[in-house]
């Protein structure tokens, strides 16, 4: 049990500061008040800020480690342009430095998958950012189902001479299969669990059916305006759940995506544009999103940008013009919202899980540091 005194909370729920006490047990935010009495650790939070702990939307955390090259590269399985049955939780590495880098930024909660080489390339999970187990990290093993348009499946089968060579076929690809997922699906309902009259199990189609039963999201990874649309467009003839990440060209499509109403998951903004379909990318694109009135996240994609810059990120979005607490809530609420877990992190808030993290400025300020981290109550890291 933590008592933390006299600290300046930014709860994220209103857009204001106060000063109180907040109790830690058994990894939730037990009280806050002031003048707390407990037979508690007592931390001194006078002159620091408390935060949500910050949540990154899109990474490939644990997935492609640092300091090594194929060995540790489990991002994208490049023998099938179809690979829905594919778990980041199988080849997530809780050990990489990385996850320590994230824990010393404050950031306690990531949705980590596989990357954009296939036209579907296996399901997101999301995970606490401490832990040796990936087991014992989980929130959501199975929250999301990536798939990808545009330039890396055109470039990637190309280079292996097979289909998808163009944005023609990509589409087609992903349509054909969640065609026969809904056949599979409908053959199962048909047979209504007799055992004789169900179709031969089938790996890939069994993986796409939390995505055909709207349980799941299609999770797109798409930069340019046209594949944003066409992302929208087939997630509408199959009626399926979606969120728009990356979204370079969002700003550019702003009426139209407020329209359909989809949550964006803005990023990897900072850095070189290395593509085509990143040559219209910029940090005002969230704030444009967001005073639109659509739901966004700021995304580091990891390791494009490495997760511990998540904060400036968002803090160079505020310096582009989106308003600071919206650049905030685009690291914390917002995310979890996203990602629906909004009722264990995302704010501080009673009954929450106790993420947090306490700093001794703002985490927009390139000078701030992170003097405590806390994921599910423990320290995860500390400053002193």
């Amino acid at each position: 049990m933590y008592l933390i005194k006299n600290v300046e909370i930014n709860n994220m729920v209103e857009d204001k500061v106060f000063v109180a006490d907040v109790l830690i047990h058994d990894g939730k935010i037990q009280r806050i008040e002031e003048n707390i009495e407990a037979d508690a650790k007592v931390i001194d939070g006078k002159g620091k800020k408390l935060f949500p702990g910050f949540i990154d939307a899109h990474t490939h955390l644990g997935l492609r480690e640092t300091g090594i090259g194929f060995e540790g590269d489990d991002v994208n399985e490049l023998s099938n342009p179809l690979t829905p049955e594919l778990k980041a939780i199988d080849g997530i590495n809780p050990l990489d430095k990385t996850f320590d880098e994230a824990r010393e930024a404050g950031i306690t909660c990531v949705s980590s998958g596989p990357g954009s080489a296939n036209v579907i390339g296996g399901q997101f999970a999301i995970i606490k950012t401490h832990g040796r187990r990936v087991d014992d990290m989980i929130v959501n093993p199975s929250h999301a189902m990536k798939i990808a348009f545009g330039e890396n499946p055109k470039r990637v089968y190309k280079g292996l001479g097979i289909s998808p060579q163009t944005r023609l076929a990509v589409a087609a690809e992903l349509r054909n299969i969640l065609t026969k997922a809904k056949m599979y699906l409908e053959k199962i309902e048909a047979a209504a669990g007799n055992l004789d009259k169900m179709p031969a199990y089938d790996n890939k189609l069994e993986a796409l059916l939390p995505v055909l039963k709207k349980e799941i999201p299609l999770k797109a990874h798409a930069h340019r305006a046209d594949d944003i649309f066409t992302a929208i467009r087939i997630a509408k003839e199959f009626d399926l759940k979606l969120t728009l990440d990356h979204c370079s060209e969002g700003h550019m499509i702003v009426e139209e995506l407020v329209e359909e109403g989809y949550d964006a998951i803005v990023g990897p903004t900072f850095g070189h544009k290395t593509k085509f379909e990143t040559k219209n990318k910029t940090f005002t694109t969230p704030g444009i999103l967001q005073r639109a009135g659509l739901r966004v996240a700021i995304m580091t994609d990891h390791p494009v940008i490495p997760v511990h810059y998540l904060p400036i990120m968002a803090g160079l979005c505020a310096k582009a013009g989106m308003d600071r607490f919206e650049a905030l809530k685009a690291i914390t609420i917002n995310p979890a919202e996203i990602l629906g877990i909004e009722d264990r992190v995302g704010t501080i808030e009673v009954g929450k899980d106790a993420d947090l993290v306490m700093m001794d400025g703002h985490p927009f300020e390139l000078d701030a540091k992170v003097k405590m981290t806390f994921v599910d109550g423990h320290i995860a890291y500390t400053a002193d």
